[in-house]
């Protein structure tokens, strides 16, 4: 699959957790909870795979699109400490809807940059082959991904590739032990 379309989707797909949690009402506290773990897994999983492929090859093969990746970076750095806040807090917490309101501003914001300027620079770039390629580790990438929200972890290669890989079997073996019995 391409690159950039396998991104695209990973966005449609988080968005539209963002507008069903923006339809609950104050007494969908299930549905919110639901819907927030939703969004942790996404964007923790997209995100990594955007910082472990994705931005790399930006920076190595798209000329002047380094600094774009590397706010990129910053704005996934923010965004898993939202998530991170997020994550076990419950929906009648006063801060909760706050913070899920913050974050899909922030995703928001940092989708509509990447697909109004970066993605079509990537795509000017890159050749058809080389999309396919990345979009190939991409998915790849996605299997061993963290499934939860590592703020404190590194971002940039190699380091992000070693965390990341064991930081997804550690979430994936917390999920497996949380699903026993369910």
């Amino acid at each position: 699959m391409d690159a950039i379309t396998l991104l695209k989707d990973d966005h449609k797909t988080v968005n539209r957790l963002f507008h069903e949690f923006e339809k609950t009402g104050k007494r969908a506290q299930a549905t919110q909870r639901k819907l927030v773990a939703q969004m942790i897994r996404e964007l923790s999983v997209h995100a990594d795979i955007e910082e472990r492929i994705f931005y790399p090859a930006v920076i190595s093969e798209v000329e002047g699109q380094e600094a774009t990746a590397l706010e990129s970076l910053e704005e996934h750095h923010v965004v898993k400490w939202l998530l991170s806040e997020l994550q076990g807090r419950d929906p009648s917490d006063e801060r909760f809807k706050a913070k899920v309101s913050v974050l899909i501003e922030l995703v928001r914001h940092h989708v509509e940059e990447e697909e109004k300027e970066l993605f079509p620079a990537v795509r000017r770039a890159l050749g058809r082959k080389r999309l396919a390629e990345i979009g190939d580790a991409l998915q790849a990438a996605k299997r061993t991904a963290p499934t939860m929200p590592h703020p404190r972890a590194p971002d940039t290669p190699p380091a992000n590739t070693v965390v990341g890989v064991l930081a997804g079997a550690v979430d994936r073996a917390r999920e497996a032990v949380g699903n026993i019995g369910h």
